[in-house]
């Protein structure tokens, strides 16, 4: 069966007065229909772009979209008019970004934001597209719906806020949700309810959720596929419960390494992985984590590695790990 999305080899580039930024390089990855993939690695690593590249929303100047395909359903999108382009975004492809309190609208209340987006891609009028918003305001789990319904976004708590954008994101039942770090400045509790409203959302409506976060835990929890990104890249893919018994990509050991462990001794409670991320705009020739590898080989500061199979489904960038 073909994937609901399908990027191939998408290239997302930033002019700045240093060079061209490469943010997405050559990035393919799927995600299958009803199904959860998520993307993780830590800030500047292109998670962000990507999903604002799925959803042609990179800003144009400076960035552009320089190569690759983006298919949903078989469609192109790269292709569409930016006319078809709007229809598509909110009815077959909805966003959930990472600051609710930037993303709404502070001038309207809560239910006109919900409301418009029901009059504009499916048609209904105010009253209609008013009690829809009310009813999936209710469905978010939001108590006294038709109360908060009247209230403006500063009224509304972080973690209300939140499931606003959810209710935004998922009135029009579309076919693909694209999740940016959906549970970021929320406590634990509060995530703990975001995650079990997505899911039990995404069961209901048959949505597909492409999921980006620096949060194994997150990833764990709800992913069924994982895809690490660094620098630009997609270093390693695989099922979840693979990629976390056994990661291949010295990045992918690092990440899991950071995360603090109960009963571990005080000198191994947090580990770091030592240096940074290379500038996207002078990247250095063969691997991209060469300067922060343990496992660093003569090769890998002459060739880039491609991303290979070690195993059925199971994708490593790097010479020395793909290998053992």
């Amino acid at each position: 069966m073909a994937p609901l999305l399908a990027v191939q080899h998408l290239q997302t580039h930033f002019a700045t007065e240093r060079g061209v930024l490469r943010a997405v390089d050559c990035v393919s990855l799927e995600v299958e229909t009803g199904r959860t993939l998520g993307v993780v690695g830590e800030s500047g690593c292109g998670k962000t772009v990507l999903a604002l590249s799925i959803l042609r929303l990179v800003p144009s100047p400076p960035g552009r979209i320089a190569g690759g395909r983006i298919l949903l359903n078989g469609r192109d999108l790269l292709a569409l008019s930016s006319e078809e382009m709007q229809s598509v975004r909110g009815r077959e492809v909805s966003m959930i970004f990472q600051e609710p309190m930037t993303s709404l609208n502070p001038v309207f209340t809560v239910g006109e934001q919900i409301a418009e987006v029901i009059r504009l891609h499916q048609g209904a009028g105010r009253r209609e597209a008013r009690a829809r918003g009310v009813e999936m305001l209710g469905k978010v789990g939001i108590p006294a719906p038709e109360t908060r319904a009247a209230h403006y976004p500063h009224q509304l708590s972080g973690g209300m806020r939140l499931r606003v954008m959810i209710a935004i994101a998922l009135v029009c039942r579309p076919s693909l949700m694209l999740a940016d770090e959906p549970t970021t400045a929320l406590d634990v509790t509060i995530q703990a309810q975001v995650i079990d409203l997505i899911q039990t959302l995404q069961a209901e409506l048959g949505t597909s959720l492409l999921l980006i976060t620096h949060d194994l835990g997150v990833i764990a929890e709800i992913a069924h596929q994982v895809a690490v990104m660094y620098a630009g890249q997609i270093v390693e893919q695989a099922d979840t419960g693979v990629l976390l018994a056994d990661p291949r990509h010295p990045y992918t050991l690092g990440l899991i390494a950071s995360i603090p462990r109960m009963g571990a001794k005080r000198e191994a409670l947090l580990q770091v992985i030592p240096g940074t991320v290379p500038p996207l705009y002078h990247l250095p020739a063969g691997c991209r984590f060469q300067d922060r590898c343990p496992y660093r080989m003569p090769l890998c500061g002459e060739r880039e590695p491609a991303l290979q199979a070690v195993a059925e489904g199971h994708l490593v960038r790097c010479w020395k790990r793909a290998g053992s």
